[in-house]
Parts: C-alpha cells; structure tokens; sequence
C-alpha cells in the first residue's frame, strides 16, 4: 500500500525518470534539428543565396503594335477577331476603295496630259529655233537692202548738185534738176523705210531668241520622262496608288489580335486606332528588382524563369537585356516628393528587361501580363551596360 502511495506520488509531482527521460530526447532532437536547419541555411546563403538574387514581382510584356489606317474611308471588311492568331502580311481590314481608284485614274489622266504638254514645249523649241533663223535672215535681208538704198540716195545727192551747178550755165533744164531733186526725196525715204525695217528685224531678232530661250528654260536639259512636271505628276499618281493600296490594311508581325475596335460599316480616319497585335513571340520579361538586389546585377547575366501559368514544372531561361533609367515612382504622374518633411522611406524598385527564349516560347506560349518568378545568377555571363 506504502510503494502504490510512493509511486503516485512520483507521478504526479513529475518525476518519472522515464518520461524526463522521453523529454530530454525531444529537446535534444529539437535542438539538433535547429541546428541543422541553421547549418543548411547557412551553406544555403554562403554558396547559393548570395549569388543569386531572385523575385516575384515580374511580369510578361511585348511591344504592342498598333493598327492604325493611313487613309480614311468605310469599313468593307473586317477579317479577324479577338485573341485571333495572325501572321505579317495577313489582311485584316479592307476599307470602300472607290475614291481611292477615281484618285488613280485622274492621276493617270493627269500625267497623260503632263507628257503631252512637254511634247509640245519641245515642239515649240524647233518651232522658235525656225523663227530666229528666219528673224536672222530677215535682217540681213534688210542690211542688203539698207546697203543699196545708201548707195542710191549718195547717187540722187550727188546728181542733184551737178545739176544745180549746171542749171546756171544752161548745161541742163530746170525740169531735170526738179527730177532730180524729186528722185533725192524718194531715195532719202526709201533709206529711212529700210533703216526702220532693219530696226523690226532686230528687235523681231531679239524677241524669237527670248521666246526660244524661254521655251528652253522649260525643257532644257531633260527628256519627256525625266522633265519636272512630269515627274511630279508621275509623284501624284504614285501617292494615288499608294493610298488605293493603303485600303487594305495588313498585320506588320507575327501575334495575336487583342483590343479589335472596328466594324463593318463604320467610317475611320487616318490615324484613328482599330485593333492591336501583340507578337507572343517577342515577348520579355520585366523584372521589377529592389535598389538593394540590384548591387551586383549586369547586362547578360542568365536569369531563370517560371511562371504562375504552368508553375514549377516548365522552367524558361533568358538573360539580361537591358536595366531602367530611373524607378517606376521617379516616372510617375506625380513622383514623390521626397523633399518635403512628411517623408517616409520606401524601398525603391527598378525594372530589369529579360529576353526570353523563342524555342521555349514556342513550346511554352506565354501571354502579355503573366506573372513570373526570376532568379539571376549574379556569377555567369556578365558584362556592365555602357
């Protein structure tokens, strides 16, 4: 009765040596596992945390192209839709083309009408060139004839005084000295009439080489072809045609269609928006890295990937493409101001551009905006940014 009273007595005080004996065990092995734990750690940390840097707050991004018309018009045909897989060259909208093909036509009909108008200024000039021979001929014709009329009124004056010295001595009529007074009259007018018209020929001389060299200013130093105004005109149906061709409207890249605001019917205009095509397959990371990861963070340096999408099991690898110019709050609308007395300090985020592989994007299709897990390894493959 005496050892029942004893050994429950020893229980309830706890002094079991068997259980102090279970206790010690668990403390110890608790105590080894913190030890264990706290070496891995620090092996951990020593040979692979500290070089690496890693974060989750990354995200898939592309540069959007944007599908805007050239020209404004009807929507004829619209033939593709949301999410739509698409290549470069695919025709994605047509718009109405009959004013753009009137345009072609009176642009055609104006360069028609352009070559034969400098046909005819060439025309002209072997038509000028005539005129000033003829002009040139004319004048000496007139010099000839000036020439002669002065040979023949030096004879009238001449004739007139021998009569008038012989008039007093008999020697002649006052009838023949009338006559030849009257001839000196008539010789003295036709000289003036010839002086006069060698006067017209030059200045008609003068005014057919003007003419001519105007008419050569036109077309000098070109053919019906090279000729300004018709290849201005030849400039005005190419721009027609360019903006008939401008109707149909094409993806520029490889992508998918997202954000598609146009319908059959509707009017745009030139510059207005209608669709956009992200090309998946350019697509890169934006890795938004703390100021203090960002210490021993390169161009080139390999970085490995995943994302919330396909999770652990699809790993991607790319490298380091480039490293922002300021933090995402120093670009805002409204940056901080850090100068003020109500400032608390916050830590600062830099994005960091990761191109990925497009083998395993093709395997692995990713979309804009996915999230993403990036790890840099901060030993290989580096080289600083200018």
């Amino acid at each position: 009765m005496n050892e029942l009273k004893s050994e429950t007595a020893t229980t309830v005080h706890g002094t079991n040596p068997a259980l102090q004996s279970k206790r010690k065990r668990l403390l110890l092995m608790f105590g080894l596992a913190i030890v264990v734990i706290a070496i891995c750690y620090a092996i951990w940390h020593l040979f692979f945390a500290s070089h690496s840097v890693e974060t989750d707050n990354a995200y898939t991004a592309v540069e959007v192209a944007q599908i805007t018309p050239l020209v404004s018009g009807p929507v004829k045909q619209v033939n593709v839709v949301d999410a739509q897989q698409v290549h470069a060259g695919d025709v994605l909208v047509v718009l109405d083309s009959a004013n753009a093909q009137l345009a072609v036509a009176e642009a055609e009909a104006n360069l028609a009408r352009t070559k034969r108008q400098v046909r005819q200024l060439m025309a002209n000039d072997v038509n000028l060139a005539g005129q000033v021979d003829l002009r040139s001929a004319e004048k000496h014709a007139a010099d000839a004839d000036l020439t002669r009329l002065r040979a023949e009124l030096d004879k009238a004056v001449i004739d007139v005084k021998r009569r008038r010295n012989l008039v007093d001595e008999g020697g002649v009529s006052k009838q023949e000295l009338t006559d030849a007074e009257t001839h000196l009259r008539e010789a003295e007018a036709a000289f003036k009439q010839a002086q006069a018209r060698v006067d017209v020929s030059v200045a008609a001389n003068v005014a057919a080489g003007g003419a001519r060299q105007a008419n050569e200013a036109l077309i000098g130093d070109s053919t019906v072809e090279n000729h300004p105004d018709v290849q201005a005109a030849a400039a005005r149906l190419a721009e027609a045609r360019l903006n008939l061709d401008r109707t149909i409207i094409r993806a520029p890249v490889d992508g998918v269609v997202t954000q598609r605001a146009v319908d059959v019917g509707q009017h745009v205009q030139a510059g207005g928006r209608l669709m956009s095509i992200a090309p998946v397959m350019q697509i890169h990371v934006d890795a938004n890295f703390k100021e203090s990861q960002l210490r021993e963070v390169r161009v080139g340096q390999p970085v490995r990937l995943t994302s919330d999408l396909y999770g652990d099991d699809v790993v991607y690898y790319g490298r380091i493409e480039g490293i922002a110019g300021g933090s995402g709050s120093a670009f805002s609308a409204i940056p901080a101001q850090n100068a003020t007395g109500n400032w608390i300090k916050v830590v600062q985020r830099l994005p960091v551009r990761i191109r990925m592989n497009p083998d395993q994007l093709a395997k692995h299709p990713l979309r804009v905006g996915l999230s993403m897990r990036a790890t840099v390894d901060l030993d290989a493959g580096a080289h600083k940014s200018s």
